[in-house]
């Protein structure tokens, strides 16, 4: 409910894959949370390298290039 009016207004300061990307990173970041604290699964390696693509891609699409 909360999602559209902030794309709308987001979306005249950020571009649609900036907000996507923001959304992405978001939702992770709040499920590797509550994995571990919850459901108390440990974090590995594998799922730290995953997230260290996701912030190289996040700063690729952030990255203002000439």
């Amino acid at each position: 409910m909360l999602m559209v009016p902030a794309n709308r207004i987001g979306h005249g300061h950020f571009s649609a894959a900036e907000l996507k990307t923001i959304q992405e990173v978001i939702t992770l970041s709040v499920f590797a949370v509550f994995s571990v604290y919850y459901l108390k699964e440990p974090l590995m390696w594998n799922h730290l390298v995953g997230f260290a693509f996701i912030a190289a891609g996040a700063f690729f699409i952030f990255h203002k290039w000439a």
